[in-house]
């Protein structure tokens, strides 16, 4: 008879494929972590380096949520928006942990490291940095950042695995 502590739950990863998952989630904090530094320091506040004719750098600054939601509060937005990444950052680990298919368990770990990604900016400048700038012409979508892009990929993995077919166990 197995012991109950080295037993798993039925569709839960090994702790080996638990960590391949966290370590996913490590490398996007750590690019973005990379990325966000060094755009800091080869440019100014406000200042846009044009690349093509679609992309620039720029640096700026979110103390809001998505596409600056609550960016003209007061302040006390940056403690709700931490509160809400760590209560999620919680629950992705949860998810991570009780497993799923590889499709399910990519996307988590991209939200998860995308949102420990912005949450380290809020925790230690009380702001998030943001660069990546898409353009054209005189329009422009928000500048965004590699956590946002963990975010925005990971959630799209996840709607494409909710649309995939599954198998159904009758059970009698």
């Amino acid at each position: 008879m197995k012991d109950i502590a080295t037993m798993r739950v039925a569709g839960a990863p090994s702790t080996r494929a638990f960590w391949r998952w966290v370590a996913l989630s490590v490398a996007i904090v750590i690019a973005d972590r990379v990325t966000k530094d060094l755009v800091s320091g080869a440019l100014a506040p406000g200042e846009i380096r044009p690349y093509t004719s679609f992309f620039s750098l720029v640096l700026t600054y979110n103390t809001g949520a998505a596409f600056s939601f609550l960016a003209d509060a007061k302040g006390w937005q940056r403690w709700l928006f931490t509160a809400i990444a760590c209560v999620a950052g919680v629950i992705l680990v949860w998810l991570l942990r009780r497993g799923g298919a590889t499709l399910y368990l990519a996307g988590v770990a991209l939200i998860l490291g995308g949102a420990i990604g912005n949450l380290w900016d809020r925790l230690a400048i009380g702001r998030v940095v943001d660069f990546l700038l898409f353009h054209y012409e005189r329009y422009a979508w928000p500048a965004f950042n590699v956590a946002d892009s963990a975010i925005t990929v990971g959630a799209a993995l996840l709607i494409l695995d909710s649309l995939r077919a599954r198998r159904v166990e009758v059970r009698r």
